[in-house]
């Protein structure tokens, strides 16, 4: 299996122990070993990363924002919570964050949401459609891809009306978040396409892989 997928092209190697930067607007899939340590970095500040896993050898198990929502009884991820498949199996567990504001609110931006949202027609680029080339080559269907974690987004729910409000991220340059693989994954992770949830720019992301 290739162990690592830039904007639908195989890589001879994946960015172990050295940082690999992801585009504006663009995405990424490699593999994740259990015991492995995924660092996601923002290294300008306000940019939004869509993460999503699923079991390498099962890609019928995926990340869950609804189990792990459950399990946590929060709509915020933070460091020490665990990330849980639709089996309700451990994925994912963030062990080292400096900044908060990461959640399961919101889906993958996609060509339909710019339309129905914004009245967007022209083609370009999203984080699903990111995700769905980079996923591709594992045998992952569009179908199949779930509600992402939204690492560094800012959205905030009325506690009213439960509207949603989404904000600059609350990243500055340099913040990051670390997840311990806790079985063998399939990692989707983009750099958000959407201005809403990037205070209105496209900047990169940055990521690691530490073994």
């Amino acid at each position: 299996m290739t162990a690592f997928i830039v904007d639908g092209e195989p890589r001879d190697e994946r960015p172990t122990n050295t940082e690999f930067r992801i585009e504006p607007r663009t995405g990424v899939g490699f593999l994740l070993n259990e015991g492995e340590t995924l660092r996601v970095i923002d290294p300008k500040g306000e940019q939004v990363s869509d993460l999503t896993a699923f079991d390498a050898e099962d890609p019928r198990e995926w990340l869950s924002s609804g189990r792990t929502i459950d399990y946590a009884n929060r709509i915020y991820m933070r460091n020490g919570d665990t990330l849980y498949s639709n089996r309700s199996n451990p994925m994912l567990k963030i062990t080292e964050n400096t900044v908060d504001g990461h959640d399961f609110l919101l889906t993958p931006c996609s060509q339909e949401m710019f339309k129905k949202l914004y009245g967007i027609d022209e083609p370009r680029p999203s984080c699903f459609s990111n995700l769905s080339k980079n996923l591709a080559p594992y045998g992952i269907e569009p179908d199949q891809i779930p509600t992402t974690l939204n690492i560094f987004m800012d959205v905030r729910p009325s506690s009213h009306t439960g509207e949603l409000t989404i904000g600059p991220p609350n990243s500055r340059a340099g913040d990051y978040t670390e997840f311990t693989a806790l079985r063998d994954l399939i990692v989707g992770l983009t750099a958000c396409s959407a201005e809403k949830s990037n205070n209105g720019s496209f900047k990169p992301i940055d990521f690691i892989i530490k073994t």
